[in-house]
């Protein structure tokens, strides 16, 4: 791909849910400890959705954040992408939903569902979509209620989950600008897709399918044989791109990881040989909101003062499937 940034993050936002679930809260509902939880995941706290909440109220009030910032209306957004695998309903979109809470009336809008790397599946789709029509805006938002999707009598899974939603503003770089998207790797390997699995409520099994055990219709997972899959395609995709671009990881001024598990983002730091002021990491405070994660953790890392103008950043995930991919961009 071409070295010049074709399109560039405009503006960040986040949005998630009032309710906090802590470890010690989950002490009182399964068997574990905010001990073990810590010290095999990093995470301490994760926002869940309130009875009779959704999950579309927060993209639409990351929506709105992004919009804010950018000094940007509603009606001069040309494209809404929700990448997402808990949307309020099957039909309509998630993304038609934000549409209208938006007010955005002549954005198109559709739903992109790739597990955990659907954010940067969606901002790669943004980015070619930017690259055609030079003009458009392109609303690209993270949104999660794995809360909804995870069996809270499985202590493997139940305490790795939160919610929320996380947006970015995409648009065309000026001319003259150092900023924006370099390349991007999208990739997929099926072979394995049986280690992490939400097999109810789909065509095959679709509601109250008596064929299918009810532990079926939440989240299932082998975690030991998913991080092993997660360690080796998240550096794969990270080397790949640095590679192809002629750069070394010590070029990166910020790597920030899909927020799964925080052994793996060490395990990836440490292969990268960055140190810890390079890695952004939130999992602590939110735990896996799929692929609401690396937006939320780029809202946050601007905010932090993280980034600078020019710096390269590296973003990469991987997600059930399995997918994986890759950004690189310049802040």
């Amino acid at each position: 791909m071409s070295s010049k940034p074709l399109a560039y993050i405009l503006s960040t936002g986040m949005a998630v849910p009032k309710k906090v679930l802590t470890n010690h809260d989950l002490e009182r509902m399964v068997e574990t400890s905010d001990e073990w939880i810590t010290e095999r995941t990093g995470i301490k706290e994760r926002h869940i959705l309130e009875d009779g909440e959704v999950i579309s109220t927060y993209a639409i009030e990351a929506g709105k954040a992004c919009l804010s910032s950018a000094g940007v209306a509603p009606e001069e957004v040309d494209l809404i992408i929700c990448a997402t695998l808990t949307p309020d309903f099957l039909m309509p979109s998630l993304a038609i939903l934000v549409q209208k809470g938006l007010k955005a009336e002549r954005a198109g809008a559709f739903d992109l569902s790739a597990t955990c790397s659907g954010f940067l599946y969606a901002l790669a789709m943004a980015n070619c979509v930017v690259a055609f029509k030079p003009s458009s805006k392109v609303l690209v938002i993270g949104a999660e209620a794995l809360s909804r999707k995870t069996n809270w009598q499985d202590r493997s899974t139940c305490v790795l989950f939160g919610d929320g939603a996380g947006a970015v503003l995409v648009g065309r770089a000026q001319e003259g600008m150092n900023s924006g998207i370099i390349d991007f790797i999208l990739g997929a390997d099926g072979s394995n897709w049986e280690l992490l699995t939400l097999k109810g409520g789909g065509s095959a099994f679709p509601p109250f399918d008596e064929r299918l055990p009810k532990e079926d219709y939440y989240i299932k997972m082998q975690g030991r044989e998913v991080f092993k899959v997660a360690v080796r395609m998240m550096e794969k995709v990270a080397l790949e791109l640095l590679e192809r671009n002629n750069l070394n990881p010590e070029d990166i001024d910020l790597l920030i990881p899909h927020q799964a598990n925080l052994r793996i983002i060490e395990y990836l730091r440490e292969r990268l040989n960055l140190p810890k002021e390079k890695v952004m990491v939130n999992i602590h405070k939110y735990g896996n909101t799929s692929a609401a994660s690396i937006p939320i953790a780029l809202h946050e890392a601007s905010l932090e003062g993280r980034l600078k103008r020019g710096d390269l950043v590296l973003m990469v995930s991987f997600g059930g499937g399995f997918t994986f991919a890759g950004v690189l961009m310049r802040w």
